[in-house]
């Protein structure tokens, strides 16, 4: 290959990079606002769409309010939230100084929709309420291909919301109020998990807080920090396994049990020597566990345990993350 055709074969290859990102741009541009309801992706029935133009005038007419669907088949590589800003400051929806506008995106090669609200119905149009009417309303259609069915009534759900006509978030607040309570009609978890699993997760709950009970139980100094440590864990795992009123029965047990068996035990002459033995020489033994504190030091409240098996116990924090939440679905 000679130097002029090699040169030429790295700017054909240069000029080919610098076109691709402006053809992606190209390609998920915002529309023209041609009505109430662009159908670029072709997924909606003229019928339907007139019936939801006819419904988003009227909404326009009696608050001022202005609704628009746009269809699109893709919008990649750019997310659902990205696309749905950029039309919405595109196209300007609602009125100047009130941003009463609200944008429905749907794109069905993606499964992705979006419900973008101006900042003036944010207060009547929240984020939750707008993924209610997503979740419930929409996606349930969309994933049968239904796409009329889907996008008119989450039009008319988000009219009805905005005229005051409903309060989803309401409506699913109280759904989830008598679910709770018919939940909780029963104290005992019986019929949520059956009696092999409660069985599993009681011998683990109970063997593992069992065993450290003791421990503090043995253990001169710490064994108070490990009583203060284990209540909210008496007073919470056990639920799992026999249900909310034993468990405050077991509760209570554990508070006022612990005290008297550990002020017994402290009388008892092997206990005594034990926490001789822990001050003087630094370690102890009771049973097959052997007692030392760190480094040989003397204070009975750095104390750890081992076993003659090679079990090491302690205690160690862990942590967590969280997402948020928005008004967009996939399906």
């Amino acid at each position: 290959m000679t130097p002029n055709l090699q040169r030429a074969v790295v700017a054909m290859l240069l000029s080919a990079a610098l076109l691709l990102p402006a053809a992606s741009a190209v390609a998920i541009d915002v529309p023209y606002l041609t009505g109430r309801v662009v159908d670029n992706a072709s997924i909606l029935a003229p019928e339907t769409r007139g019936r939801i133009a006819a419904a988003a005038k009227a909404h326009e007419q009696a608050t001022g309010n202005q609704i628009v669907v746009l269809t699109v088949p893709t919008i990649q590589p750019d997310s659902v939230e990205d696309y749905a800003v950029k039309v919405f400051q595109g196209w300007k929806l609602g009125q100047k100084g009130k941003d009463n506008g609200v944008l429905v995106v749907v794109v069905p090669q993606d499964h992705k929709v979006r419900i973008e609200v101006g900042y003036g119905l944010e207060s009547a149009l929240t984020d939750g309420t707008s993924g209610l009417i997503i979740r419930t309303v929409m996606t349930p259609s969309f994933k049968s291909n239904d796409y009329d069915k889907g996008i008119e009534e989450g039009v008319t759900a988000i009219i009805a919301q905005l005229e005051g006509k409903r309060d989803l978030a309401a409506e699913a607040a109280r759904a989830g109020s008598e679910t709770t309570s018919s939940t909780s009609s029963s104290q005992s978890l019986d019929t949520a998990l059956p009696w092999p699993m409660r069985m599993l997760i009681g011998a683990f709950v109970f063997g593992i807080i069992g065993l450290f009970t003791v421990i503090a139980l043995l253990t001169p100094g710490v064994g108070w920090f490990l009583y203060v440590f284990l209540i909210p864990f008496w007073a919470m795992f056990p639920i799992v396994v026999i249900g909310v009123l034993p468990t405050l029965v077991l509760l209570l047990v554990y508070l006022v049990g612990f005290p008297i068996a550990k002020i017994s035990l402290k009388r008892t002459a092997w206990y005594k020597k034990v926490a001789t033995d822990l001050k003087t020489k630094g370690r102890a033994r009771i049973g097959g566990f052997a007692l030392g504190g760190s480094g040989g030091s003397s204070s009975s409240s750095s104390s750890g345990w081992s076993s003659g098996g090679g079990f090491s116990g302690g205690f160690s924090g862990g942590g967590g993350s969280s997402g948020g939440g928005g008004s967009s679905g996939s399906w």
